[in-house]
């Protein structure tokens, strides 16, 4: 990498000669306005939002895809340019639905920023207004293409970085919009659930499937028992939609919070990550003992589990066919807690609040009711919750910490980290590696598997055996590990798969972060932080530990992966 000499608005700098001129003039302290561009994903100049003068060029030039060059001179803030820009925003919002007031996105739509920004008010200009049908049908995601700008980020993430390819732009000219192929239903598609378009999208036109009127509905029918289960992310992001700090940990005001909306029981999916390693580490333990279905493979990331159904039919075997922390804590709720309180389980509603909008499909599974009834009846994200919090009227930042409600019992760090990219590994090998040693292992935690790249690999020595371990996140990365998996390129043990690029922290129902990102802060780094800051502090960080896990396998499930928690707690998978 060397060095050039550039000006930009009469600031001579050295920088690197790999820069676009959107990266140099940032190192300038010169922020130029962007909408489609994604750093690393989406450099297309599409939207054509952030040109600039360059002398000696022809025209205006994109600056998010214009190289850098040894004496570059460059303008940002001309009469041209201002008024270029403006026509541009002015252009795009004359074709765009403008009922912004009640739009999901209001207050956190980029268009609507850039038009405060750039001082546009009247649109001069009349655009086509075709109406587009909402397409509502998938489990999790609702597409509005009445509000698409055709910036092409929810189609570079699908396809470059999930290396799912559900959407694409179709058609040409004035009648181009983002679709699946053949303008089908995205449920129709290939689509895993993943939800990375929504956090990308710009606008409104891609957005979570609320599911928050039904919660309401719930709680206001005296004849049901409503309890709620939080997932261990959402407790590292959901502070961040009152103004805290991002990787502010809100454990206990959430469930001060959710207490306050009304739930019976307010419970927390930690537990269930808990039920999920002894039955997950069971399962491994057996398959390494007999040399069978190696790798044994995660499958607590339904939008990964969908993901292989429809592309790695032949590993289905290979995939642990323990439930998630989610559906297995739900089995326990309509089953052994509605036994124990004496309540009707047909009563229960089961309410869990996640990272994940994939985990809205998983709740629909016709395979997640082995007890007679659905593990969980509805999902909300994190955004839903907040968004339930400010309907209620709750100053969260007021709130006192409050602790879960018994009789779940106290869940170990363990449960915790599987928030995180590396962290089902880490819960599993520090249960795994007591059992199969048969001692206790002072060693708790385990870097190998922590960190923020994409593929992690380590090889441990676990009584006498040679443990490969892989661990993997992002659907593109999974691609390319499981075709080196299939071709026997690789000799791993076990490997972890998380659907989103730094796990459930990441996740598509968490609050966007693209903004956040853009101003240079590390938004997975910190709500990893809080994660693994929250499993240092706990009395109890190994699953095998906690009381109410053996009281439970003691008094209801037998043993781990066989007669009623196999029963309850395994699934199957299905081709497609």
């Amino acid at each position: 990498m060397g060095k050039v000499n550039i000006t930009i608005d009469g600031c001579k700098m050295e920088v690197e000669d790999n820069l676009t001129v959107l990266e140099a003039a940032k190192q300038a302290g010169i922020e130029i306005p962007t909408l489609c561009y994604l750093k690393n994903i989406n450099q297309i100049g599409a939207c054509r939002i952030c040109l600039v003068e360059v002398e000696g060029a022809r025209g205006l030039q994109a600056s998010c895809s214009y190289p850098v060059s040894e004496g570059m001179v460059v303008h940002t803030n001309t009469p041209t340019v201002r008024e270029a820009r403006k026509a541009t925003l002015e252009l795009i919002l004359s074709n765009h639905k403008k009922n912004c007031l009640s739009c999901s996105r209001n207050t956190d739509c980029e268009l609507q920023a850039l038009a405060q920004k750039m001082n546009v008010g009247d649109v001069i200009y009349e655009g086509t207004h075709e109406d587009e049908k909402i397409d509502d049908l998938s489990t999790s995601i609702v597409r509005d293409n009445s509000k698409c700008i055709l910036c092409r980020r929810c189609v570079a993430v699908c396809k470059n970085v999930q290396s799912v390819g559900a959407i694409e732009v179709i058609n040409r000219g004035f009648k181009s919009k983002v679709a699946p192929a053949y303008d089908r239903p995205l449920k129709d598609s290939n689509c895993v659930n993943c939800g990375q378009c929504v956090a990308v999208c710009p606008v409104g036109a891609l957005t979570i499937k609320y599911d928050i009127d039904r919660i309401w509905e719930a709680l206001a029918d005296n004849d049901k028992y409503v309890v709620v289960q939080t997932a261990p992310a959402v407790r590292a992001a959901l502070g961040e939609e009152f103004g805290l700090p991002i990787g502010t940990a809100v454990t206990g005001k959430m469930a001060a919070a959710l207490k306050r909306l009304g739930f019976n029981k307010v419970f927390d999916t930690d537990t269930g990550a808990d039920f999920t390693i002894m039955e997950e580490g069971t399962e491994f333990i057996t398959r390494l003992t007999e040399n069978k279905n190696l790798p044994l493979i995660t499958s607590c990331s339904p939008g990964w589990v969908k993901f292989a159904e429809h592309n790695f039919p032949e590993l289905l075997d290979n995939l642990s066919t323990a439930k998630s922390p989610m559906s297995m804590f739900g089995a326990l709720i309509k089953t052994y807690f509605a036994e124990k309180e004496g309540i009707d389980p047909s009563k229960i509603f089961s309410v869990a609040v996640m990272p994940c909008t994939a985990k809205k499909f998983e709740c629909e599974r016709p395979e997640m009711d082995a007890s007679g009834y659905r593990d969980v009846d509805a999902v909300i994200t994190t955004v839903e919750l907040a968004k339930m919090i400010k309907e209620a009227g709750i100053n969260f930042e007021m709130l006192p910490e409050e602790q879960f409600d018994d009789p779940a019992g106290e869940a170990t760090g363990a449960g915790v980290i599987f928030g995180t990219s590396g962290g089902v590994m880490e819960a599993a090998i520090r249960t795994v590696v007591e059992v199969l040693e048969g001692k206790e292992i002072p060693q708790v935690e385990y870097e190998e598997v922590r960190g923020i790249d994409g593929v992690k690999e380590a090889e441990l020595t676990v009584a006498g055996k040679n443990v490969k371990i892989a661990v993997v996140s992002g659907l593109k990365n999974a691609r390319n590990l499981m075709e080196k998996v299939r071709n026997k390129e690789v000799d791993y043990q076990f490997i972890e798969v998380m659907a989103c690029p730094g796990g459930c922290i990441m996740g598509g129902g968490q609050p966007r972060k693209v903004l956040k990102e853009r101003k240079g802060i590390d938004v997975r780094g910190l709500r990893k932080g809080a994660l693994y800051s929250e499993d240092k502090r706990l009395p109890l960080r190994k699953s095998h530990k906690n009381p109410y896990v053996q009281k439970v396998y003691k008094e209801f499930l037998g043993e781990p992966n066989k007669g009623k928690a196999h029963e309850l707690f395994h699934t199957h998978y299905t081709e497609r």
